[in-house]
Order: structure tokens, then sequence, then C-alpha cells
């Protein structure tokens, strides 16, 4: 094989790439903050609502954690535009891991939610407590508490599964990718540099989110 590599045609683009990684940053972050509050009312739902409502989160949990995101988001960008709604890639893409990310979510929190202890519960009621108090002050700082480190592994896999957001034109990492190898046929150079980047950035958010979840709720987590 003669095949040489030439790695200054893809470095000339890098300003261009780290630009995609922050779109591909902003989808992750987006889609995971909008799908935690759906999972937070879902979760709700599921353990306080009536049994309509947890039907209905139960039937939207089924459908969304046991079908493909990537089905989910072709429905709303290519089957849509049949009834005469028109999403453009990026709507499409966030809607598409929201609702995803909120039906994972729902289940995720309600664990945690289930993990509060009795008392803690009972102890909000005697102080008089109202709902939305307790779920303030002693649901949510639990829930952050415990389940800190499984939401970090998620919001990782969200920027890593926001590439799948190429394929419908986003132009976030892995599109603009996509661009430059088509422009200069340096596929293998072009994406080893775009999976160095993916490395850099599961990294400097694991450090992020690590640093967070000591200072803000003690939880001890190893950087790398």
């Amino acid at each position: 094989m003669n095949y040489t590599f030439q790695y200054s045609v893809v470095l000339q683009h890098l300003p261009y790439l780290i630009d995609g990684a922050l779109v591909t940053l902003q989808v992750a972050f987006i889609s995971f903050w909008l799908g935690a509050v759906i999972g937070l009312a879902g979760a709700l739902a599921k353990l306080r609502g009536g049994k309509i409502l947890r039907g209905v989160v139960g039937a939207y949990v089924t459908f969304f954690t046991n079908t493909p995101v990537l089905v989910q988001i072709f429905f709303l960008f290519y089957a849509l535009p049949d009834i005469g709604v028109v999403l453009d890639p990026f709507t499409a893409v966030i809607i598409g891991l929201t609702v995803n990310t909120g039906a994972y979510l729902t289940e995720i929190l309600r664990g945690g939610m289930l993990s509060v202890r009795k008392t803690e519960l009972e102890t909000a009621e005697v102080l008089g407590m109202s709902h939305l108090q307790t779920l303030r002050y002693v649901i949510l700082p639990h829930i952050a508490k415990t389940l800190f480190a499984p939401l970090s592994n998620f919001f990782i896999w969200l920027v890593l599964g926001s590439s799948m957001a190429a394929i419908f034109g986003v132009e976030e990492l892995t599109g603009r990718a996509i661009n430059i190898s088509t422009s200069n046929m340096r596929t293998i150079e072009t994406f080893s540099v775009v999976a160095v980047i993916y490395i850099l950035l599961t990294i400097i958010a694991s450090a992020a989110l690590a640093l967070l979840g000591r200072w803000a709720f003690r939880v001890t987590a190893r950087i790398f």
C-alpha cells in the first residue's frame, strides 16, 4: 500500500471542527436538560399519578426505550412533512434526542425517588412541607447525590450519540468531518483527528462533571 498520510490538509480545518464540537456539546446539553424535565415529570407521574396517567407514561417509556432514537428522528424529519409539519434538521434532532432522553430519565429518576428513605418523607410531612417543597428540599437533593454518576454517564453518552445528527445535515463534529472528508478525500486522516477530538470532549466533560459533583453534591468521583 502506497498511501501517504497528509494530516496537514485536515488540521487546517481544525477551527471548523472545534466549532462543530461546540455544536455537539450544545445538542447534548439542550437534549439532556429538556429530557431531565420530562423525566422528572414522568417519574412523579409513575409514582404518584393516577392509573390512567401511569399507563400513558408507561406506554411512552416503553415505546421510546424500545425503538432506536435514529428511527424516532427519522420519523420527525421525514414523516411529519407528509402531514404538513416541517422541522429543520437541528430542531428535529433536538426533539428526537429530548423525548428519548426523557423516557430513559423517567426510569432513572423514578429509581432515585424510590431510594428516598420513608423517614425523610415523613419528616417533611410533619414539618408541614408542601409536595413542591418536599420535591425541592428532600427528593431532588437526594436524587442529585445518589444518581449523579449515572446521570453524568448518560450525558457523556449523549455527547457521543449526537453524532447521528450528521445524517440529517446538522453540522456538528461528525457532520463537519463528513464535509471535510468529502472535499479532500482524506477520510482516514479526517476521522482519526475527529476521534481524538471526541476523546478530548469526553475527558473534559467527565472532568467538569466530576468537579461539579464534588463541589455541589459532595460526590466523590474519579476525574479520569
